[in-house]
């Protein structure tokens, strides 16, 4: 399991700032290069060294681990399916399709327990990254998927599990 959030940048460019705050839900504020190259040599069999990286302060440790390798290798992030190169070196693509208000009850859990934010925080970024975002960036990435689940779908489930079974045999 390879999470996209490895990837971050810890120094988004200037120009992605929102009210003087790195805007983390653009496309940009990812480490692609890396990302990249770190998935073709997982296909070829080989390890990599992924970055950790530290919500609380919005920046990469110097601290890494080991993924790979491995038979079936599975990328999960809200942008896996934005980059045309990244998504070409995918067997399976899938779109997890999650209603707004769902996703947003997420956010506001996950980020008080775990990235000691406040509610009127989570808000403020809400409205002014997050939901912008998605709706430029993320939705229209659906079109490249191979499938395209909901997040109460057992038989979704069952299928991919599946074809990870066919990928390992």
């Amino acid at each position: 399991l390879l999470s996209q959030d490895s990837y971050y940048l810890s120094a988004p460019s200037a120009s992605l700032r929102v009210h003087g705050e790195a805007n983390f839900d653009h496309p940009e504020a990812f480490d692609w290069p890396l990302l990249r190259d770190h998935l073709s040599q997982m296909k070829k069999g080989i390890d990599v060294a992924v970055p950790a990286y530290d919500y609380r302060t919005s920046r990469r440790t110097s601290e890494t681990h080991t993924v790979g390798p491995a038979k079936v290798v599975i990328l999960e992030g809200i942008f896996t399916l934005w980059d045309e190169a990244l998504r070409d070196l995918f067997d399976l693509k899938i779109y997890l399709n999650v209603e707004a208000d769902i996703r947003f009850i997420r956010r506001l859990h996950r980020d008080v327990r775990e990235r000691g934010r406040t509610h009127d925080e989570i808000i403020r970024r809400y409205y002014d990254t997050v939901r912008p975002m998605h709706q430029l960036f993320l939705e229209p990435t659906r079109k490249y998927a191979d499938l395209v689940i909901g997040e109460e779908s057992d038989v979704a489930a069952d299928i991919v599990a599946a074809r990870v079974r066919e990928l390992l045999k």
